[in-house]
């Protein structure tokens, strides 16, 4: 590999670092995204390109990814929940506030030894059940039900 102190480099007009020409992604500097065809004003209008907003959806979506792997769901079951609420069509994501959802969630291990009453029949079960966690993306407070094998 050829050492860095010969390779062509130029100052970003936008964020005034040193930027070589081959990290350069499409034409534009990698780090604010400015183009470096030699014009000045080429920084002026990309800052109303960037919509702030995706950076707190993506967020959002990382941190509730997060809190269902946590409880054990799957991540197809996550990644579907969230994808509900991507709307391509609209201008930006809809913040889901009021949006109920329910996971099928693994028994723990004294939950699979534990008596569990159905909350569909109202059957005593031990064995082979399910677990539901639902609630609001809303609020915090999240209901856990438990489904015998029958239901």
């Amino acid at each position: 590999m050829a050492p860095r102190i010969n390779a062509r480099h130029i100052t970003c007009p936008g964020c005034q670092e040193e930027v070589f020409m081959e990290e350069l992604v499409g034409g534009r500097c990698p780090l604010c995204g400015c183009e470096l065809d030699g014009s000045e004003d080429a920084c002026e209008g990309f800052e109303e390109l960037l919509d702030r907003s995706d950076l707190t959806w993506l967020v959002y979506q990382y941190f509730l990814f997060r809190k269902f792997e946590a409880m054990g769901a799957s991540p197809l079951q996550t990644l579907h929940l969230i994808s509900r609420f991507d709307d391509p069509g609209a201008t930006g994501p809809s913040y889901p506030e009021g949006t109920p959802y329910s996971l099928e969630i693994p028994l723990g291990f004294w939950e699979r030894i534990a008596p569990k009453r159905c909350s569909r029949c109202g059957r005593l079960f031990v064995r082979k059940g399910r677990k539901l966690v639902s609630g609001d993306l809303g609020s915090i407070a999240q209901d856990i039900s438990y489904l015998c094998p029958s239901c």
